[in-house]
């Protein structure tokens, strides 16, 4: 992991300082909510739905022991006992009195932990595959140059404004395990045929009212210059963006607009960087930086490869329970003898992504056990042990079913990924954590889930999609029709990997369903692809193979609350 160095520990330190002055200053009046409000955002605060939020970054979704457990004492001492992992590899408070907020800050700083450009119109958050460093299939790893990224991009002088929110997220692997194509930027670490380190590049992705899929802009930017590259395309998405309309103000518009022209705009710029820009050319990344920030991502000292081939019946019949875990939550490792452990935030009676002060604590004690002191969150909100001994896996098991992390259900239709929605969010139009739960609850024999195999469920509370409900096989949005729930059910979606097939957006089967309509809905849907599913057909190419007329035909049929044939609308 990336070791903060007394440049950086002061930085995060003084911008602690700094905000605990301008919180003062608003506390005191002197500092109005609209000048506050900047200030706030851009230090990861909101002001939701029944109080503040907080939302603390973890790059590239790296986390270690030390500072989960300090996310535990800030959710104990100052929220409700809890925090909320997001499809950003963040973490969310939702209850942090504002009076304290400059407090928490100065805890997350004493542990290199900050809420910097976690909200804002800026680049936020860079995010990667959770497996990074350590996937069989990686080609680069993208840590180092994520770590570049982070520190070129917090606090850019000129990008500290943008016309919208900026999200650029980064693999190395075979496997899309990051979603690029759906990120303002993708970038996927390469090697070309002479073993040249490069990127391909992507851009004008995303999710929201209108879900596009990133194009690629360029087929190889050397690494020395992608800094530069990045540069230009910002610079230019800055300068020719709308920022007279929200909703028009993302790049994903401004790329679908000008198509070859946004193109050949930031070549023109990359050229003018390296070549007329003063000191532009100092953009270009040194070998002696990449060194530098690559020995961070070593493997560490105490990982020791081992003779592969773990065999779980070593000692006799294993416990069925344990080899359904092997099988869902256990991933393969390019260090002979080690292997990945998810442990699942997604069980019944606890909203995905939720973490508990005490499950948090134990984690951190899993990985200092287990892993070497290190975790990752996962794009899919939960966490992940990088570093377990396949000899220390039955032990690792026994210890998170204790600690309520081991529902062998990854990949599942109830592996949910889900927004908090409407219970906590201001921008919601519907909840999401009791749609969630219902299905969870009704979804509860493993041994149908595992019949089914791979489904991903994700539920978003409003368009603005931060459950990335496009991207799933079903998707489920809520919506505000005369001040009621509703929510609209979508099929066929994709994030990018290869068992989902190429990145798009999923179709929308008909007219939205009252929130106790929606769990039979989903059944229905499910119900379709056990009658009419080929042998070894997963659910997802069921649907896509069927299209919309059967699906709506079937989930039509068990609504109960709502007209069987509703007109059609843009929200419902």
């Amino acid at each position: 992991m990336y070791a903060y160095t007394a440049f950086d520990r002061q930085f995060v330190r003084q911008r602690a300082a700094q905000f605990r002055d301008q919180l003062t200053r608003h506390l005191a009046g002197e500092l109005p909510d609209d000048d506050f409000r900047a200030l706030r955002l851009q230090n990861g605060w909101y002001v939701q739905r029944h109080a503040p939020m907080l939302r603390v970054a973890v790059p590239y979704g790296e986390l270690a022991s030390r500072q989960l457990r300090t996310l535990a004492a800030i959710a104990r001492e100052f929220d409700r006992g809890f925090g909320h992992f997001t499809t950003r590899q963040n973490l969310q408070y939702n209850w942090i009195p504002l009076d304290r907020a400059a407090d928490v800050m100065d805890r997350l700083a004493e542990v290199d932990m900050h809420g910097i450009q976690t909200s804002g119109n800026c680049i936020r958050n860079i995010t990667t595959d959770a497996l990074a460093g350590i996937a069989p299939d990686e080609v680069v790893d993208p840590r180092p140059y994520a770590e570049i990224l982070r520190q070129w991009s917090t606090l850019h002088p000129e990008f500290a404004f943008l016309p919208r929110k900026f999200k650029i997220a980064i693999t190395g692997a075979a496997e899309d395990r990051a979603a690029i194509l759906w990120h303002d930027i993708g970038l996927q670490v390469l090697k070309n045929a002479e073993g040249e380190v490069g990127f391909k590049v992507f851009v004008g992705g995303g999710m929201g009212r209108t879900p596009v899929i990133a194009s690629e802009i360029a087929a190889f930017v050397p690494w020395q210059q992608i800094l530069v590259y990045l540069e230009a395309v910002v610079r230019t998405y800055n300068r020719f963006a709308r920022r007279d309309n929200a909703y028009k103000a993302r790049i994903k518009i401004l790329v679908k607009a000008e198509g070859q022209r946004f193109f050949d705009a930031v070549h023109a710029e990359f050229e003018k960087i390296l070549n007329v820009d003063a000191g532009g050319r100092e953009h270009i990344i040194p070998v002696a930086e990449l060194e530098r920030v690559s020995r961070h991502f070593e493997v560490p000292a105490g990982v020791r490869p081992a003779a592969p081939g773990f065999n779980p019946h070593r000692t006799g019949p294993a416990d069925p329970a344990f080899l359904r875990w092997l099988e869902r939550n256990v991933s393969a490792h390019r260090v002979p003898g080690y292997r990945a452990v998810t442990l699942s935030l997604k069980r019944a009676g606890q909203a995905p992504g939720d973490a508990t002060a005490d499950q948090m604590d134990a984690a951190a004690t899993l990985a200092d056990r287990y892993s070497q002191g290190e975790l990752r969150v996962t794009h899919e909100q939960n966490l992940l042990l990088p570093w377990v001994r396949e000899a220390d896996l039955l032990a690792v098991w026994h210890a998170a079913k204790d600690a309520g992390f081991a529902t062998p259900n990854l990949g599942l239709l109830t592996d949910i990924i889900a927004c908090p929605g409407g219970d906590f969010c201001a921008l919601a139009n519907a909840r999401s954590i009791p749609v969630a739960a219902e299905i969870t609850e009704r979804f509860a024999d493993l041994d149908e889930l595992h019949d089914l195999g791979d489904i991903d469920l994700h539920i978003s509370g409003c368009m603005n999609s931060c459950g990335h409900h496009h991207t799933g096989h079903i998707g489920i949005l809520g919506v505000d029709k005369d001040g009621k729930e509703w929510y609209q059910v979508s099929v066929g979606g994709s994030d990018g990997r290869v068992a989902s097939g190429a990145a798009t957006p999923g179709k929308v089967i008909g007219p939205a369903f009252a929130a106790e309509e929606v769990t039979d809905a989903i059944e229905a849907l499910v119900q379709v692809y056990r009658t009419e599913r080929a042998a070894g057909e997963a659910f997802v190419d069921t649907m896509r193979r069927l299209g919309t007329a059967p699906l709506r035909a079937a989930t039509d049929a068990v609504r109960h609350a709502t007209a069987q044939h509703q007109p059609e609308s843009a929200e419902a």
